[in-house]
């Protein structure tokens, strides 16, 4: 296979949904791509391009590459556990063997969980890593490694619990690092990984875990370190009212607050659930340009609540979408997620609550902005990196539904004719190109069961 800087693509005759500032739609159009980067985009066909690979887009959807922004990877090889459990419980039940995770078991569910977000149509991905057990090895260069094996953009972020059991915390002791530890290893993985260049691959965000799983010193510290250093603050907040009574309890405010009060607001921040906000908050999230991801999904499985996703947007939120953890999410399909984002909000608020257009905005340049990628990846535009997603709705299950928006958006979840990222092609025909998913899906396997005989 040819370099994809050396390759010219071209799909045609598909419909394309651009998300640009326009909403710009064709119902037959085509796209050419040179390298990484988007060349043409139009309706009709393509001009004469000698040498391109050529797809054919009959019957198909051209959407930007859907964009993840919260996730927690090594959680999926812990998928099932805790069923029927409230997030606090469900936390406690599976922490003991969380720390029992190693560099080996970590790339095992990065490798599956990547590998199970490009088949829904992601090109770009955080991960949420907070769990370092002592003497565990590299697990973050392991997801890294993940990452570029299944060929997907990667913002990893570096997380970090430093408030345990025995100091009023959630988390065991065994999983907890010291303040300087944590700042150290911070600090070396964005001198040794992070790329700021305009069509990287790799950046490293700096997120401590939780209220409840952290000390202030260490959300005060690393947002200094995050600044000085020239990266994105990423955290959970009022996920539940569990999480909500503690901070009221612990700090005598809301978890928003606590977070303001902290220096935990501003455009290179961006917050993972954001469910139970009051009036105040959001103004303070719309004031300084804080984001949320948005994990429908997830907080439906836990019981967690709806968040205020069309308050949000009115104030001027950036909004995202995300799958949430593997093992709160266990298909972890981010197509599902602005179906049920859209849900939620009309349950919350009525039919008129959120269009279908919207769901795909937050689904693609939503997590542009709250990644702080809107220039790059986001929309189908000239310039921007090729970071594609062609649907399938020839199915007998899309039949009949005139607008191919709604059908990806209302309708079942559609193969993927491909996946485009950084002009290379890493889905065709809903299968994977880069990886042996059945050996993937052995190991994933195999990894679940020792990290289950580990916690006895």
């Amino acid at each position: 296979m040819r370099d994809a800087a050396e390759v010219t693509l071209v799909i045609d005759g598909c419909a394309i949904a651009t998300v640009d500032a326009t909403g710009a739609e064709y119902s037959d159009g085509h796209i050419v791509v040179r390298g990484n980067r988007i060349e043409a985009v139009g309706a009709g066909r393509a001009p004469e391009t000698p040498g391109a690979v050529r797809i054919d887009g009959r019957g198909c959807l051209l959407t930007p590459g859907l964009i993840n922004t919260h996730h927690h990877l090594y959680q999926w090889v812990t998928r099932g556990l805790a069923p029927d459990a409230t997030l606090f419980e469900w936390l406690t039940t599976l922490y003991p063997i969380w720390a029992g995770i190693d560099a080996d078991a970590t790339r095992i569910a990065a490798t599956g969980g990547l590998a199970s977000l490009a088949r829904s149509g992601c090109t770009t991905t955080t991960d949420h890593h907070y769990v370092f057990p002592r003497d565990a090895g590299d697990l973050l260069t392991a997801e890294i490694d993940a990452a570029a094996q299944v060929g997907l953009r990667f913002h990893p972020c570096r997380g970090s619990m430093d408030l345990g059991a025995g100091a009023g915390g959630l988390p065991p002791d065994s999983v907890i690092e010291s303040l300087d530890d944590i700042l150290t290893a911070s600090a070396e993985a964005v001198s040794r990984h992070h790329d700021d260049s305009f069509d990287s691959m790799l950046r490293i965000a700096l997120a401590p875990c939780s209220p409840f799983s952290v000390t202030a010193d260490l959300l005060r510290e690393s947002a200094a370190l995050a600044r000085e250093l020239g990266v994105r603050l990423h955290t959970h907040v009022a996920e539940t009212l569990d999480e909500q009574e503690y901070c009221l309890e612990t700090h005598g405010v809301t978890p928003a607050a606590y977070l303001e009060q902290l220096g935990w607001i501003g455009p290179d921040v961006w917050w993972a659930h954001a469910i139970h906000l009051d009036d105040t908050a959001i103004a303070t999230m719309a004031r300084s340009g804080t984001g949320a991801a948005h994990c429908p999904t997830s907080n439906g499985r836990l019981g967690a609540g709806i968040a205020r996703t069309a308050d949000l947007l009115a104030a001027g939120v950036a909004v995202g979408l995300g799958v949430d953890g593997a093992a709160s999410n266990e298909a972890s399909s981010l197509i599902e997620e602005p179906r049920n984002a859209l849900l939620f909000a009309r349950q919350r608020g009525g039919p008129q609550s959120l269009s279908v257009r919207t769901a795909l905005d937050m689904a693609t340049m939503g997590g542009a902005r709250i990644l702080g990628r809107a220039t790059e990846i986001g929309s189908l535009e000239p310039g921007k990196l090729a970071d594609l997603a062609l649907w399938n709705l020839s199915t007998p299950a899309h039949a009949g539904i005139d607008d191919p928006v709604t059908a990806l958006i209302l309708g079942a979840a559609p193969p993927l004719a491909a996946l485009v990222v950084n002009g290379r092609i890493v889905v065709r025909h809903g299968e994977i190109q880069t990886i042996d998913e059945a050996a993937v899906g052995r190991d994933v396997a195999r990894a679940q069961a020792a990290l289950i005989a580990k916690a006895g």
